[in-house]
């Protein structure tokens, strides 16, 4: 893995949540996507070489409406970068754990993702992804 990518925030309203992130971090956020398979709309800053990803529910019925109506509000999930998803996912589950994909998916922000299930992470939903090029 070469570095935390990302972490991901679930958040009830991206126009409230927008602002104070700004407010928080000191920058802009950079980019907004709606990612219509996923049922979510993200948004994305800059944090030196990490980013900060939030994430809200265009749907009650989404991961990220159930994971707030779980836990509340809060960090949802840890990326990684990786050079060949490929070649992380198959080492990862050649190591025991359990992938909820079984192949890679697009992602937000121009990338190839997959997800380990938090049952073999502490329960830590743990994402790998990479650059599409």
């Amino acid at each position: 893995m070469l570095k935390i990518e990302h972490i991901g925030i679930a958040v009830k309203n991206l126009t409230n949540s927008i602002p104070l992130y700004e407010r928080l971090l000191n920058c802009q956020c950079y980019k907004t996507e709606l990612v219509e398979k996923e049922k979510v709309n993200t948004a994305f800053f800059q944090t030196g070489e990490s980013k900060i990803e939030l994430l809200e529910s265009t749907d009650t019925e989404g991961v990220i409406a159930k994971f707030i109506n779980q836990k509340g509000e809060g960090v949802h999930h840890l990326a990684f970068a990786v050079s060949d998803l490929d070649a992380e996912m198959k080492r990862l589950r050649e190591a025991g754990f359990t992938l909820i994909n079984d192949q890679p998916k697009k992602g937000a922000d121009n990338k190839l993702v997959c997800f380990l299930h938090p049952k073999n992470t502490n329960g830590i939903l743990i994402e790998l992804c990479m650059e599409i090029s």
